[in-house]
Order: C-alpha cells, then sequence, then structure tokens
C-alpha cells in the first residue's frame, strides 16, 4: 500500500486518507492505526485488504488532483455497490477526476507553489511550520519561505528558534531533519528553505529581497488586531494578503473555516481566523442549530493554560490571570461565544459564556449547555453528531469520539477544530450538554491553514463527495 500511497501523491497529486486520517508518509502501524480508528465511527472494523484493494483500483486510473477518502470508498462500496464492480463504482464516484491525469499540467501545478510569512514563531506559529513542512512537496501549496521575529537577546539565536521547531514538549519531536545555515540566516526543514529575517516591526521588511512575492503573511503574534496595525504589513513589498490567528477588532472579518469562509472576497486583504474556541464550538452549534434549533445556551470553557498566564504568582493586567497557571484553575472571561454569531448570525443574543483555566498545558474542553427547539434523544443526538462528523461538509471541522477512556491528552495532536465526546452527551426532552474537546493548539492551527488554503487558491476537491 505504502508505494501506491505515495506515487498517487507524486505523481498526481492525490491526498488519500482514512476517515480524514492523512495515510501519507506514514508507517505500516500508522496505517493499521487509522484503519483501527474506524471501528470508533462504525459498525464493523476496516481491513487493510478492502482498501488495497481501491488503491489498486486508484493507481489505474490516470486521477487529477484531489483529497481521496479510501476508508469511506470501502466502506460505502461495501454497502451501496449493488453488485457492481469495485472499478465501476469507484469510476463513478470519482468521474470528476478519473482520466484527468494530464503529465504536463500536474509539473505546473507542482511548480505553483504559493508563498508564505509567518510574522512571529510561538505556539500557534511553530505548528503552522510544522504542516506547512510536512505538506510541502505534493504540488500547488502553501511554501513556507520565511519567518519574521525580533532578534533575541542569544548569540545563538538562530539555533534556539531552531530547537524550537525540532523538540516540542506537547507535541513531540519535528518528524524529520533539520539544519541551520547561520551565514545566510536561515533554518532548512526536510530540504525546505525558510528565510529567518529579523525586525521590530511589520513596515520595515522588503520581502522581494529575498524572492518572496505576492505572499500570505500569517501574524502570530496577537500584538496587532486591527486594520491600522495589521495594515503595515500590506505596506510591504512582497505582500499580498494578511491573516490574523486571534480575533480581529473593527471591521476585519473573522472567518471560522467551514462555516463562514463563503464570504471572503478577492477584495479582503486582512482576514481574521478568530480564536481556537470559536473555532471548536462554531461548527458543533451550527450543526445542532440546523438539526434541532437552539433557543439559548451557555458555553463553559475549560481552557488549557497559556503563555498570558503567570508560572508563579505576579503581576498581570488581568484579573486572576497574575495567579500561577500550573498551580491554580483560573476563573476568567472568554469572548468565544458572543464571537460564535460573528462567523453564524443566527445565534446573535442566544450565548453566554465562561473560562476556567486550568494546570493543563494543551487541549481544552468545551461545555455546550442548550436548551432546544425540539425534543431529542441519547441515541438520536449522538447518531446525528456522528453523521456529521464522517459524512457532512463539516466533516474536517467536527470530529466524534465514542469511547469511555478517552482523557485530554488523546486529543493532542487533532486536527479537528472540535471532537464531540459521545459518551458525556447528556439530554433531558429539550435540554442538551454536549462536551467538546479541542487541541487548541494543533486543532486551530489546521483551521488556520485551511483558510490560508482559501486565501491562496489552493483548492482541491474531495471524495467521496460529503452530504449537503
Amino acid at each position: 500500500m505504502i508505494p501506491m500511497i505515495g506515487r498517487l501523491y507524486r505523481k498526481n497529486n492525490v491526498v488519500t486518507s482514512v476517515y480524514g486520517r492523512a495515510i501519507i508518509n506514514q508507517s505500516v502501524i500508522g496505517l493499521l492505526k487509522s484503519h483501527r480508528f474506524v471501528r470508533q465511527v462504525e459498525d464493523n472494523e476496516l481491513s487493510v485488504h478492502d482498501t488495497y484493494k481501491v488503491l489498486q483500483v486508484l493507481d489505474e486510473l490516470e486521477l487529477g488532483h484531489a483529497h481521496v477518502d479510501i476508508g469511506k470508498l470501502a466502506v460505502k462500496f461495501q454497502k451501496q455497490s449493488g453488485g457492481a464492480s469495485l472499478e465501476a463504482f469507484l469510476r463513478e464516484e470519482l468521474a470528476d477526476i478519473v482520466g484527468k491525469y494530464d503529465a504536463e499540467e500536474a509539473k505546473q501545478h507542482i511548480s505553483k507553489t504559493k508563498d508564505v510569512v509567518l510574522y512571529g514563531f510561538g505556539r500557534i506559529g511553530r505548528l503552522l511550520a510544522r504542516i506547512m513542512i510536512e505538506k510541502a512537496g505534493g504540488g500547488a501549496n502553501l511554501r513556507l519561505r520565511a519567518i519574521v521575529v525580533r532578534k533575541g537577546k542569544a548569540a545563538n539565536d538562530l539555533e534556539k528558534r531552531a530547537s524550537l521547531l525540532r523538540r516540542d514538549s506537547v507535541h513531540g519531536s519535528f518528524d524529520g531533519t533539520i539544519s541551520v545555515d547561520e551565514e545566510r540566516k536561515a533554518i532548512i526543514a526536510n530540504g525546505n528553505y525558510i528565510q529567518v529575517i529579523y525586525s521590530n516591526s511589520p513596515s520595515e521588511v522588503d520581502y522581494t529581497e529575498y524572492d518572496i512575492d505576492n505572499a500570505l503573511v500569517i501574524d502570530n503574534t496577537g500584538i496587532w488586531r486591527d486594520e491600522d496595525g495589521l495594515g503595515q504589513h500590506l505596506k510591504c513589498k512582497g505582500v499580498s494578503k494578511v491573516l490574523l490567528t486571534a480575533p480581529g477588532k473593527g471591521g476585519i472579518k473573522n472567518i471560522v473555516y467551514g462555516i463562514n469562509n463563503n464570504m471572503l472576497t478577492a477584495d479582503d486583504n486582512i482576514v481574521s481566523a478568530a480564536s481556537c474556541t470559536t473555532n471548536a464550538i462554531t461548527p458543533v452549534l451550527k450543526a445542532v442549530n440546523d438539526q434541532f434549533g437552539v433557543v439559548n445556551g451557555h458555553v463553559e470553557t475549560v481552557h488549557a493554560y497559556t503563555n498570558d498566564q503567570n508560572l508563579i504568582d505576579n503581576y498581570h493586567a488581568g484579573s486572576r490571570r497574575g495567579r500561577s497557571a500550573p498551580l491554580n484553575m483560573v476563573l476568567t472571561e472568554t469572548g468565544a461565544a458572543k464571537a460564535v454569531s460573528k462567523a453564524l448570525p443566527e445565534m446573535e443574543g442566544k450565548l453566554t459564556g465562561n473560562a476556567i483555566r486550568v494546570p493543563t498545558p494543551n487541549v481544552s474542553m468545551a461545555i455546550l449547555n442548550l436548551n432546544l427547539e425540539k425534543e431529542t434523544t441519547l441515541e438520536e443526538m449522538n447518531d446525528y453528531l456522528r453523521e456529521v462528523s464522517l459524512h457532512s461538509e463539516l466533516q474536517k471541522q467536527v470530529a466524534y469520539v465514542n469511547s469511555p477512556e478517552v482523557v485530554s491528552s488523546d486529543f493532542v495532536g487533532s486536527r479537528s477544530a472540535g471532537i464531540v465526546d459521545a459518551q458525556a452527551t447528556i439530554v433531558n426532552g429539550n435540554r442538551v450538554v454536549l462536551y467538546v474537546w479541542y487541541d487548541n493548539e494543533a486543532g486551530y492551527s489546521a483551521q488556520v491553514i485551511r483558510l490560508s488554503n482559501q486565501i491562496c487558491g489552493v483548492n482541491y476537491s474531495v471524495f467521496p463527495k460529503p452530504a449537503k
């Protein structure tokens, strides 16, 4: 299977997955675990023998570039084939891309990368870098060209930046090789040359000096959140768009990918990706509201501590946040409940919210206590959310887990915006309580990358096609 997966990726730019889990560059154990996961969401386990047969056919169909979930196709064939051969079934399912491979076009597609600059290199910045490096080389994609940081006090500043990318206490070691070019001030990660630019202001850099043009700048510092501040990036040569990884202020559009990204236009030069919590809860709220109607509710966020807090008690401008993050649960405010309505206007005025920061370094939970327009049952609610996670247009945003043993660390690295914990769901007539896990670093970063792809015009068809 592994050679076929790699060949489809390199030759056809076909990204394969098993129930949403990418299987490119996976080990044998990784492939087996991806198949094993299916038992949590389907009645039966998925055999590698079934997906192997799917890959064999795909390898012969001369496919155009796309995202193809071989797990879902294998299961759908078992359930719906109606006596048709596997090849006939796949030809019908993938009709839009069958026979669309063109060698010359594929070469041009591979060369059409989109320049990206990370302004800031903190927790989110480094995860964004990891994702872009991981996905590089498969065709028209985002290409990380540079990071912009302030010069640190240490003489070996560049080595320290590379070390933070290489080692991560939460997400583990970087999957690959990293080296440093001190002379040219660059980090080389898995062969990707990343220029390190030192600057104290967004308006100081001429990116064309580094052969960077028409770039998307992803500002992950959180320092500037309005048009005046972020507009400084657009004054630089080589920059065309700016994306903020925090809630934007003023007239900046706050976009939750999968929910209101259709609001984006070519004229939107500054856009916000909203917050991690807003990205986690909005897709679930939309799904529930579409099916059952939400009258009102309360969102309580149990959030991992962040760099904004103190390790030990010290002065902080915010209430309670000055107290030691690793030693306390800290009650604080969140704007996520109100921010939902910016992406989902039908929720305007329906939600209240609060947050508790807890002594864990990553992975958070949102507790959605909702009053619905319709009565429902526990089984109906969970079955519906499971279907949303597997076959709807929100399948990248909403995940679903049905295990009585999962805890927060099990979701480290999850790239779904939010994961519904089916075992914790409570339903009483028209009242429902949903527990939604989310990796507030990796899940959010994945959403930022999805939005970046849209801004840069990097689009893939998805198969099987999600239900409307």
